[in-house]
């Protein structure tokens, strides 16, 4: 077997075997991780998603085409994540509550923030997938061998095994394992 394969697969088998270790028993479990989640820990996972596809190959890969001018991206990058890491994320545990739409509604007593929350939220995720699934993509198909787009479905299998089995505790832990 080719070590490529073996290391791939044994990444595979492990995410997926965080993700019944941790499975979702319930409803709490599979949307805020059962609130069970300690600080650490949840630190470590929120940096594994910015060091990810989009970090590594999108802001290389910015820096290779656009030279120095390429490392503006990143500084903002790495300078969204900072502001995340020390003008928020200390206040939504101290606030009590574990998402941003949450915190938001709550800390303005607004249904309406809250909402416009989950749709900022919404619009962010999407904005962001669509860079990691080009990144899984690009990676899949040079280690695998595998067209571009095999690539995108292996990669969102595996993601769509992992987070419906363990739900945001699975994906957690499966980020700490990254």
């Amino acid at each position: 077997m080719d070590w490529t394969l073996f290391f791939v697969i044994t990444t595979f088998g492990l995410y997926i075997g965080i993700a019944i270790w941790a499975r979702a028993g319930s409803t709490d479990d599979f949307y805020v991780a059962g609130h069970d989640v300690h600080p650490t820990v949840n630190g470590m996972a929120t940096a594994a998603d910015w060091m990810s596809a989009a970090s590594f190959l999108s802001m290389a890969g910015l820096i290779a085409f656009l030279g120095y001018g390429g490392s503006v991206y990143l500084m903002g990058w790495t300078g969204g994540y900072v502001l995340l890491a020390v003008l928020l994320a200390p206040f939504l545990r101290e606030f009590g509550k574990f998402t941003v739409p949450d915190f938001v509604g709550d800390r303005y007593y607004s249904d309406i923030a809250r909402i416009i929350a989950v749709i900022c939220a919404l619009f962010v995720s999407f904005t962001y997938i669509a860079g990691q699934m080009k990144g899984v993509g690009v990676a899949f198909s040079g280690f695998l061998g595998v067209d571009f787009n095999v690539g995108i479905i292996i990669g969102m299998v595996i993601v769509f095994v992992y987070a419906v089995r363990g739900g945001m505790k699975g994906v957690t832990y499966t980020q700490v394992g990254q």
